[in-house]
Order: C-alpha cells, then structure tokens, then sequence
C-alpha cells in the first residue's frame, strides 16, 4: 500500500467554500480512478505551530505504486490538480508531496 500525504498553503483570501469544493474534488476521485482505497484531509489543527504556512493537507491511500504511478497523469487527476494549484499561495510552492510504503 502507498500513503501519499500532500500538504498545502491555501490563500487567505480564498473562501472556506472554495476550499471545500477543491476538497471535494480531490476526494471524488476514489470513484473515479482505480487503486484509491481511502482519503481524508482537513486543515492544519495542532497547537505546536509547526506547519511552516502550511494550512491544510490531505491523504490518500493507494493500493499498490502502479495504482499511484497511474493515477499521477490521469485526466481527471490533472484537472483536479490544476484547481488546486488556483487556490495555493505561490502556486506549486504552495504545496508538498511526499509517498511511502505502508
């Protein structure tokens, strides 16, 4: 199984509403790419302070690397990415990915 943790600064001026909808999106492609077994996000919520401007992040599950390695150029997956990228700060700065094996 491959996590893949994506952790994200969202704009101050981008409205929680618009937030979600991003959030949704990417949610909404467990039905529709084959290989994603779970996902979650949510916005940054310790009191440690060490999120770095990072505001929210995500998770997703993948069955296997060739799951991921597919759903990484997917269709669906690049136009979700490219809502995403609307809504950072500093566009693709604004965001970090990092994958592992579980």
């Amino acid at each position: 199984m491959i996590v893949h943790l994506v952790l994200l600064k969202v704009r101050k001026n981008v409205a929680a509403a618009q937030v979600e909808q991003v959030f949704f999106a990417i949610g909404a492609l467990k039905g529709e790419i084959p290989g994603i077994l779970s996902y979650s996000w949510g916005p940054y919520s310790s009191p440690e302070g060490m999120n770095r401007g990072f505001t929210h992040g995500f998770s997703m599950t993948f069955s296997d690397a060739k799951s991921r390695d597919a759903y990484l150029p997917h269709p669906k997956h690049e136009q979700v990415k490219a809502q995403v990228l609307e809504i950072l700060d500093g566009g693709v700065e604004g965001a970090l990915a990092f994958d592992y094996v579980a």
